[in-house]
């Protein structure tokens, strides 16, 4: 699809603002760029969900990070493919390479559209010895149609939390996104557009800090706790055997 984000970078944007950060005071940062990865939840070709990510992502790259953003229109559902369909292996590979995830979701009946939950669903907890989600950080954002409303946000935060990610404290909905966005595509300044930009500099401050310590911060007693089970079923077992 063609990208409907205009020429210029940042036009709403008072750059001074919001310097890049300063990954030098940080140290767990090494030289490496934030990768991050953002998920949308619309097949429109006016898909304001899409819009608010692409604002998004350029954020992110004014903040010095990796983006890749998946378009979903060619993943087919849940279990209407395995997981050889190549949209399937890309998502799945995209979100192994990210340190963090933007998730943007219109609101559809009070909740994420189905669009956007079948590519959480593609996302496995565990795929052998890879898990492409947990530890990750991720921001959550929704649009709405009219007044402005938490549903979505509040789900995606479920869905977060499922998928053992470190959803950030702050968050977005932006209300009647309809007029939120100009004819190029891009956000119209406004307290929305400042919320965005709060959010991207805090995914991106908590992305650098948790940086290198994830693992850490998901290690689990009772998975510890089986696998020395685990290890010692085997240990007994070859004993067995070599008897």
């Amino acid at each position: 699809m063609n990208n409907p984000i205009s020429s210029t970078p940042l036009p709403n944007l008072i750059g001074a603002a919001l310097p890049p950060p300063d990954r030098a005071l940080l140290a767990t940062a090494d030289d490496q760029p934030p990768r991050i990865l953002l998920l949308y939840g619309s097949l429109r070709p006016q898909s304001f969900s899409r819009k608010l990510a692409l604002e998004a992502e350029q954020l992110l790259r004014h903040l010095g990070c990796e983006t890749r953003v998946f378009d979903p229109h060619g993943l087919p559902m849940l279990d209407s493919s395995d997981k050889l369909h190549p949209e399937v292996q890309r998502l799945r590979e995209w979100s192994q390479w990210a340190e963090g995830h933007v998730w943007v979701s219109p609101e559809r009946h009070g909740t994420v559209t189905g669009v956007f939950k079948n590519q959480i669903d593609w996302l496995p907890l565990e795929d052998g010895s890879v898990r492409p989600t947990q530890g990750k950080t991720l921001a959550v954002m929704q649009v709405c149609g009219g007044s402005q409303s938490f549903n979505t946000v509040n789900t995606l935060r479920v869905l977060g939390r499922w998928m053992r990610m470190l959803a950030i404290p702050n968050q977005s909905s932006v209300a009647k996104a309809w007029q939120e966005f100009d004819d190029d595509g891009r956000m119209r300044p406004s307290p929305f557009y400042d919320r965005v930009v709060d959010v991207m500099e805090e995914l991106v401050k908590f992305t650098l800090l948790t940086r290198g310590r994830s693992d850490y911060l998901v290690d689990r007693y009772s998975e510890r706790k089986g696998d020395q089970e685990a290890a010692a079923l085997a240990r007994a077992s070859g004993a067995v055997v070599a008897r």
